[in-house]
């Protein structure tokens, strides 16, 4: 027998009661609500209330505002916007522990055989931050060419078995790891075509954003500040304009150095922010992976929020009227 809950067609044995719905969605003993074929259902007929095929049931629960403050990406929900990398810890253990702490759903990786733990007995990078877990995004790290940047992605879709979502950097050289729009832009269509969905690194440039946009990425990625930098958002202007323009995600990637500066990529409306250094290389990365969380998670309130406006000259915020001097 199918009937409908929430909008999604599910199938019961015949004659299932409402009580047993319930019992299978876990909400036994739960305060909910439910709605059959568009009238309330009291409580108490729960258990006496048989199905129909083709009845409709809506179950509703009561949330905080701002809970289900989640961002979509190649077709699936993330309630993190902290993306962070795996890359320049101490050790494995640090790695996870880092990981865990910052909430991140999305885990970037470099396709290298060093970083996978290819030698004997050495541990392996997969197990430490299991695909079951997280959402593994391999990158192009490294990648100075586009014909490079193709080839790291389709070893990356095989590693992690047809997995299509991938990182894309191809970058102009060693000293400024600045992206080379050019080659970017080369791999970036042929990725799409071959059916990759591609999250791209790019500069602050809107033009180059939305041409990016337009070849068909499902992301984003202007950088804050050269890579591995710490110098924080050095041109929010722009990526304020790259925002305004975009019908993908925005996401800041690269030069991040604090909590600080993540709250201003989320309060200028970003989608998310990637980092790896900024947590990696801090005194205590652990305790520095939490406080970015927490940074981001405020930032993406006070966008929420809208500040207020800025102001010239003072307003007072206690009313003069009524004054007993």
């Amino acid at each position: 027998m199918n009937v409908y809950v929430n909008g999604e067609e599910k199938n019961y044995p015949d004659n299932s009661s409402v009580a047993a719905v319930v019992d299978a969605m876990g909400l036994t003993g739960k305060k909910i609500a439910i709605e059959l074929n568009k009238e309330i259902l009291p409580f108490q007929n729960y258990a006496t209330q048989q199905l129909q095929a083709g009845d409709c049931l809506e179950v509703v629960h009561a949330i905080g505002g701002g809970q289900d403050d989640s961002f979509v990406l190649a077709g699936k929900t993330y309630h993190s916007r902290l993306l962070v990398g795996t890359g320049k810890y101490k050790d494995l253990e640090e790695t996870r522990l880092a990981i865990a702490a910052s909430g991140a759903q999305i885990v970037t990786v470099a396709i290298r055989r060093t970083n996978i733990g290819q030698n004997p007995g050495e541990p392996n990078l997969l197990d430490v931050i299991s695909p079951d877990k997280y959402t593994i995004l391999p990158n192009t790290a490294g990648c100075y060419t586009a014909e490079d940047a193709i080839r790291t992605c389709r070893l990356g879709r095989e590693l992690l078995g047809g997995h299509n979502l991938v990182k894309l950097e191809v970058l102009a050289d060693q000293k400024t790891l600045f992206p080379d729009v050019e080659e970017t832009y080369a791999a970036a269509k042929l990725l799409v075509k071959d059916g990759f969905d591609v999250m791209v690194y790019t500069n602050d440039d809107p033009i180059a954003a939305k041409k990016l946009e337009d070849i068909g990425c499902v992301a984003v990625m202007p950088l804050a500040a050269p890579i591995g930098s710490g110098l924080g958002i050095r041109n929010p202007y722009n990526i304020l304009t790259i925002i305004e323009n975009a019908n993908v995600p925005i996401l800041v990637d690269a030069g991040v150095g604090t909590a600080s500066d993540a709250a201003i990529a989320m309060e200028l409306g970003c989608a998310g922010v990637l980092m790896n250094t900024a947590i990696a290389e801090a005194k205590n990365p652990i305790l520095m992976a939490s406080a970015m969380r927490k940074g981001i998670e405020a930032g993406r309130e006070a966008f929420l929020a809208g500040r207020m406006p800025r102001k010239r000259f003072a307003s007072a915020s206690s009313p003069i009227d009524g004054l007993f001097f």
